[in-house]
């Protein structure tokens, strides 16, 4: 696995976008239908209206590792199932995102491949559509090219370009590390405001004074 997209995998995609306030984050309608979802991978750009056909294509020219980016612009038919994440697995994929629907909900989460979209819906749509690859296209309210890279949790999803992710990639890290203190803190029985400078950040916000909230763990 590429080093960056293993230690992306590995956080959570909260704290990158603490790391980074300016990350696009995708419309949160499009949610895990998998809980316990994590995925890390390139986009594979899709286009699928209401038809299935460019899901089972793109299952044979997306790359290992990759997650197929599914733009349906508004069109409300499934355009992927159990057998089409069942593919993605055998064929080693990250994940799957469709801005959109798909079905076979027991199945998927069975399965346990990461599967986000806007719902389920049991209707799928016809086979005639070849569709259109590679992108850009627009999920979620975020413009998508082949290559950004996709990561996401239950919490939501974060598609950018790779080298924006890198850069926020070690205050992630640091930023869980904070966290993981915090929360050894409390176990062992200190409160969460006395591990940050909570009244400091009062008083100055009380002055007008320059300020942030910081762990002092």
């Amino acid at each position: 696995m590429d080093p960056l997209i293993e230690r992306l995998a590995a956080l959570q995609v909260s704290s990158l976008c603490d790391a980074d306030k300016g990350l696009a984050v995708i419309d949160p309608q499009i949610h895990a239908m998998v809980p316990g979802s994590r995925l890390a991978g390139p986009a594979f750009p899709v286009v699928a209206h209401d038809d299935h056909l460019p899901l089972l294509v793109a299952l044979r020219l997306a790359e290992p590792g990759s997650v197929l980016v599914v733009a349906t612009d508004g069109h409300r038919r499934a355009v992927s199932g159990e057998l089409f994440a069942t593919e993605a697995l055998r064929r080693g994929l990250a994940g799957i995102v469709i801005d959109g629907y798909c079905r076979d909900v027991a199945g998927l989460r069975a399965l346990g491949l990461p599967v986000y979209a806007r719902g389920s819906t049991p209707m799928a749509g016809s086979t005639r559509d070849a569709g259109t690859f590679g992108g850009p296209i627009l999920i979620g309210g975020v413009e998508v090219t082949a290559g950004d890279l996709v990561v996401g949790d239950d919490d939501g999803l974060v598609i950018s370009p790779p080298e924006r992710l890198a850069a926020a990639l070690p205050t992630a890290e640091e930023i869980e590390r904070a966290e993981q203190a915090l929360l050894r803190g409390m176990a062992a029985g200190r409160s969460l405001p006395e591990m940050t400078n909570l009244d400091e950040h009062l008083a100055a916000l009380a002055e007008h004074r320059e300020t942030a909230l910081r762990f002092t763990v």
